[in-house]
């Protein structure tokens, strides 16, 4: 007798079916563990209570479920991709489990609609899905192990929801492309934590800016510092195209700072040993 048809045969006499099906449906088996599943289904700002009276919400399968989601998707990169850098991987990689992706993931699968959390916490921009997928793959590390994980991946989700091809044929890494056009045009590139603030839910919001050749040049904000980055690094391509007067700035800045006037060349040159040529702010 299969496992899917002794697990069939318990569900009948079980309470809960409805969440049964409902997972069954996203990850393609019935759970053995279903309190595993239970808890990766509560963010914190809904927390339920163990037997124990202990709070129970899904930061740790969180947590579990990043490590291993990082792995799985490592080799299946490493497979796919035989030819490909160590560089080439990394980036991919990271596109792939990065919040925004992750997000979109939990909405398709229709993980979203079975996650406990309060009505409060839930932003238009909030990672609470992608958090969430994380913590069920950390609940089937837990329940079956790291084979079900990578199953579950490759099967349920890279062949219906994303092209690995396509995805390795598009650049949505902006702070990656910004810091390479730099280098190239040897254009000064600067990123800078404004600050970082709680949100409702207990999500910390982080604030991000780019200067270049020391002009603020485009904001972002994230759930994340990363995330934040890449939405500064967005805008300031943004503002580089879109802007003449601005670049005309930079310009002048960069051949300032590559060309500087000969007196003061000559005057760091002159000044003597120890002398803090900075000078006073």
């Amino acid at each position: 007798m299969s496992s899917n048809l002794i697990d069939r045969i318990r569900l009948l006499f079980r309470k809960d079916k409805e969440l049964y099906f409902s997972l069954r449906k996203i990850i393609g088996f019935y759970p053995h563990r279903i309190d595993f599943y239970r808890t990766a289904l509560v963010h914190r700002s809904s927390v339920h209570r163990r037997n124990s009276g202990k709070p129970t919400d899904n930061e740790r399968l969180e947590y579990l479920g990043d490590a291993v989601l990082e792995s799985v998707v490592s080799a299946i990169l490493y497979e796919h991709f035989p030819n490909k850098s160590e560089g080439f991987l990394t980036n991919l990689r990271s596109r792939i489990v990065q919040r925004t992706t992750l997000n979109q993931l939990a909405q398709q699968v229709g993980l979203e609609g079975l996650i406990r959390q309060d009505s409060h916490s839930h932003g238009q921009r909030c990672n609470i899905p992608g958090n969430a997928f994380e913590a069920l793959v950390g609940a089937i590390y837990l329940d079956r192990g790291y084979k079900y994980c990578a199953r579950f991946f490759e099967q349920r989700i890279l062949h219906s929801y994303l092209n690995l091809e396509q995805l390795s044929r598009s650049d949505d890494n902006f702070k990656s492309r910004l810091l390479e056009w730099s280098q190239k045009n040897r254009i000064s590139v600067a990123f800078r934590l404004k600050s970082e603030e709680k949100q409702a839910g207990s999500e910390i919001l982080f604030r991000s800016f780019v200067l270049i050749e020391g002009l603020k040049a485009g904001q972002g904000e994230g759930f994340s510092k990363r995330e934040s980055q890449q939405r500064a690094a967005k805008a300031a391509m943004g503002r580089w195209r879109r802007d003449e007067a601005f670049r005309n700035k930079v310009n002048e800045r960069k051949e300032a700072r590559l060309n500087p006037p000969a007196q003061a060349v000559a005057a760091e040159a002159s000044a003597p040993a120890g002398t803090d040529k900075g000078g006073k702010e």
